[in-house]
């Protein structure tokens, strides 16, 4: 093991860097670098602040000390109840924006979070010709659907932290208990580890996200990287020959995005159905008017309301449509609650036609 290998061994490498094949690393990256989306770069650690911890490879979350020398991604960073980050231009001192392992230049953030860690970066990582090693080297492979589609459900919410991974992993549970085989993806968001096991603990296999597919965020990617990464999802949860899709998608119906996503006709042709969560009645209702309007089948509601009576009260009388609790969504029998809002959209579909 040479210097480097031995040094990178070393350092604390985070979640987003799992796909890395480490010993493809030939030389640490200085001089006239401007770090790109997914470059991999090693980082001290400068001073604590909001993230003391670091999510290793295996889900392991390790404590960050001054001085460390950590392996994380550039990458852009839009989260309402945290931090706005963009990509630095160059190799000055920057911050740990999420806990997976994303660098990014803070811009601004929510006023109940702490100071960003800072860091310091040593050096891009670079592969034998001199050229920065980035994550989409390492990417699933594009392929061909060897089977056909399965049911695929998508988890759509009003903003980030509407309960959207919640929905997603009970909703999991309650289809691999009705005896299905559950693939689950992640979409669009940030990298990090705690959504994914999540969806696993609650039985899905596999679980992806966009990080497999070369992404260490989608914020600020373009709408057509957007929907290669939907593509490529799906193609690999269908090819495993699984019998249902979860797919979560993070931060909301107005982030860029997840707009765009949305309003593909390419999204529209490969769905089934959507989940919607919401924090409120008002919310609710108007998510689903705008879902059922760019033509997508909105099957049932969920998400932090369902907690409250109250708002629950509130949505059946302003929305008319199922309520998901955690307690209907983790019974097998939400297998058939979903089968009946698909066959009445069908209808609805057919009417529509003939009018």
């Amino acid at each position: 093991m040479n210097d480097l290998h031995e040094r990178l061994s070393r350092a604390k490498a985070a979640f987003t860097t799992r796909r890395v094949v480490l010993e493809e690393t030939a030389v640490l990256l200085h001089e006239g670098i401007v770090p790109r989306p997914g470059d991999l770069v090693l980082a001290r650690v400068e001073e604590i602040g909001q993230h003391h911890r670091l999510e290793l490879t295996d889900g392991r979350r390790a404590h960050l000390f001054v001085g460390d020398e950590i392996l994380v991604c550039y990458g852009n960073r839009y989260a309402q109840d945290q931090y706005e980050a963009i990509i630095p231009e160059n190799l000055s001192s920057c911050h740990l924006v999420a806990a997976g392992g994303v660098a990014a230049k803070v811009l601004s953030k929510h006023e109940n979070m702490k100071k960003p860690t800072k860091l310091k970066p040593i050096g891009i990582l670079g592969g034998s010709f001199g050229r920065p090693l980035n994550l989409a080297r390492f990417a699933l492979k594009k392929t061909h659907r060897q089977f056909r589609q399965p049911l695929t459900l998508a988890v759509l919410g009003t903003a980030m932290n509407s309960g959207t991974t919640t929905t997603a992993a009970w909703l999991i549970k309650g289809l691999t208990a009705s005896g299905l085989k559950v693939g689950a993806a992640k979409a669009t968001g940030t990298g990090a580890g705690g959504d994914l096991w999540f969806m696993k603990d609650a039985g899905a296999d596999p679980v992806l996200d966009f990080v497999d597919a070369g992404f260490v965020s989608t914020y600020l990617i373009s709408n057509e990287q957007v929907l290669d990464v939907w593509s490529l999802l799906i193609s690999h949860l269908t090819n495993a020959g699984v019998d249902a899709i979860v797919i979560e998608i993070a931060d909301g119906l107005y982030q860029r995005e997840t707009s765009a996503l949305i309003s593909s006709p390419n999204f529209r042709t490969t769905l089934d159905g959507v989940i919607f969560a919401a924090r409120d009645a008002m919310g609710c209702k108007a998510g689903v008017d705008w879902l059922l309007e760019i033509g997508l089948p909105v099957l049932g509601l969920s998400g932090v309301f369902t907690k409250s009576p109250l708002a629950v009260r509130e949505v059946k009388e302003t929305v008319g449509l199922p309520v998901l609790n955690k307690k209907i969504l983790c019974d097998s029998e939400v297998a058939v609650i979903l089968e009946s809002q698909m066959a009445i959209h069908r209808r609805k579909s057919v009417l529509l036609r003939v009018v």
